[in-house]
């Protein structure tokens, strides 16, 4: 490690390497929710040619999440054995390469389009799956706990900057080039950046731009520098057992938590599939017009993402307890988001996209399941306890497209939808409050 700090009257002036890594994993995740939401955008167009009916995009849509949540249990325990660096960037490689690939289904007939489709769909998803527990590991490795809600909020905020940087994009591609043109972008974007995630991510004491002083003191606020040290042995501490497995789903802490992260992200999962159709079919905007008004929202949830963390933190440097610094901010951003209900007894397009901002500034807020992750997620399976946090909140991207699906073909509208959304949100907050105990780092018991 090089010594790159100045002294000032012999105290060494610490290094911010942390921040750098920090924009890393918010431009990382942008391409992962810009990678996911290609279909929403290139979904009308596609569905078109293809002759599938809403039920039918409600599967291919979910094909991604019933491979993400599968693979959330071996991606985790993958990034426990070889570490964060390596995994990520395979798996940012190989989720942009697949991605790449859903461009050319349209030269197939209908039936062999639709089922390579779902397959390149489940493939983004199970290559994808180490991505947010990598993300974690590396938060918890890099950040002190008095930042930590500040550099989750941030790296999970992205996913609305996706919307704003890649949507209008997209729907410019498809509109003048046309739909498989948004996935050759995206597949690029994402085989180019995983070369510069190679070159740039490093474990903190690895890394070439730290300086003692700034180790020290994100050592000393909690962060676990060790978690991926070359001489460390991975192998033996990333040995898989069920018994850890067991332990966390007997936790009243993580099962709450669990439950908290599957309800927020019904939110998340609406967003980012059938929100911009909601826009085209129910508000009756074009394809340009919903891009570029899905990105108004994205803008005040991204901004609420921010703020979330930043008020958590605020909290906690001003003597709030963690539980009350992590809890206050989702159970009133939750209650915002419940707010997308109103939209049902509006007209106005552009007051409805209004509704929609305040409501995704509130999930925005309330987005905080990653930090609560990485205050409570033993130390010894970091990967691991977040492989199975996320499987359980990635279970609503199945359901959640689904569900709605049937509901626009059982009723021809999108009323009982925007409900069924809203209801998962009053839920977080009863999970939070209610099932959710103090927040702590669980000691795992091994003989």
């Amino acid at each position: 490690m090089n010594d790159v700090s100045m002294a000032l009257g012999g105290v060494a002036k610490k290094t911010h390497v942390r921040y750098w890594i920090v924009v890393m994993l918010f431009f990382v995740t942008a391409l992962n929710y810009g990678s996911r939401a290609t279909l929403s955008i290139a979904g009308a167009p596609m569905s078109k040619a293809l002759g599938l009916d809403a039920v039918g995009m409600g599967y291919i849509f979910s094909a991604f999440s019933w491979a993400y949540v599968i693979g959330q249990i071996p991606g985790g325990w993958l990034l426990d054995r070889f570490g964060s660096k390596k995994v990520y960037f395979w798996s940012i490689f190989t989720w942009s390469l697949f991605t790449f690939l859903q461009g050319a289904v349209g030269g197939l007939s209908v039936a062999a389009a639709i089922a390579t489709l779902f397959f390149l769909r489940f493939m983004v998803g199970l290559v994808e799956a180490p991505s947010f527990p990598g993300n974690s590991r590396i938060v918890a490795a890099w950040f002190p706990a008095q930042e930590r809600g500040t550099a989750v909020s941030i790296f999970n905020s992205a996913q609305y900057f996706a919307i704003v940087m890649f949507v209008p994009v997209m729907g410019w591609l498809t509109t003048t080039i046309g739909w498989a043109a948004v996935f050759y972008f995206m597949g690029a974007v994402g085989i180019v950046f995983s070369v510069i995630w190679l070159k740039v991510i490093h474990a903190p004491k690895d890394h070439p731009g730290i300086n003692q002083a700034e180790l020290d003191f994100i050592e000393k606020g909690g962060a676990l520098v060790d978690m991926d040290q070359k001489n460390v042995s991975n192998k033996a501490k990333a040995a898989f057992k069920w018994a850890d497995i067991k332990q966390l789903l007997q936790s009243r802490m993580m099962m709450g938590a669990y439950l908290g992260q599957y309800c927020i992200n019904a939110l998340t999962y609406f967003f980012i599939t059938w929100f911009p159709v909601y826009l085209i079919q129910a508000k009756h905007m074009s394809l340009l017009k919903a891009g570029v008004a899905a990105s108004i929202p994205a803008i005040c949830g991204f901004l609420g993402g921010v703020l979330g963390g930043i008020i958590s933190d605020w909290l906690l440097r001003k003597g709030s307890t963690l539980t009350l610094a992590r809890k206050l901010p989702i159970i009133l951003g939750m209650l915002l988001s419940m707010s997308m209900i109103v939209c049902n007894y509006v007209d106005s397009q552009w007051l409805v996209v209004g509704v929609m901002a305040v409501s995704f500034f509130g999930k925005g807020i309330g987005a905080l399941g990653w930090a609560v992750l990485a205050d409570t997620a033993p130390k010894e399976i970091s990967g691991l306890s977040g492989g199975l946090f996320n499987m359980f909140g990635n279970l609503s991207g199945i359901v959640t497209p689904i569900a709605i699906g049937y509901i626009i073909k059982s009723t021809g509208s999108f009323d009982g939808a925007l409900v069924f959304v809203g209801v998962h949100a009053l839920l977080a907050i009863v999970s939070f409050m209610f099932i959710v105990p103090d927040i702590k780092r669980l000691n795992l018991k091994r003989a």
